[in-house]
């Protein structure tokens, strides 16, 4: 049971830190416009797909999780 314990405490860690990442993703001007973000503008289509940004989430998200591991 105390590994379901810490599950728990690394799970809502881990919602904190979503929630902080939200709150403060428009104080980050260049989150979201890095180059490498695909943004297609037509006369009635916008299309954004956030790639780079995407991955350097998951990059530093797989970073924190390596050392919780630990």
């Amino acid at each position: 049971m105390p590994s379901f314990g810490k599950s728990l405490i690394i799970l809502g860690l881990i919602i904190a830190a979503i929630g902080a990442i939200f709150t403060l993703a428009g104080k980050i001007p260049w989150l979201g416009r890095l180059p490498g973000d695909i943004y297609v503008k037509k006369e009635n289509f916008t299309f954004y797909f956030p790639l780079a940004t995407s991955i350097i989430i998951s990059l530093l998200l797989s970073l924190i999780l390596w050392f919780f591991r630990k």
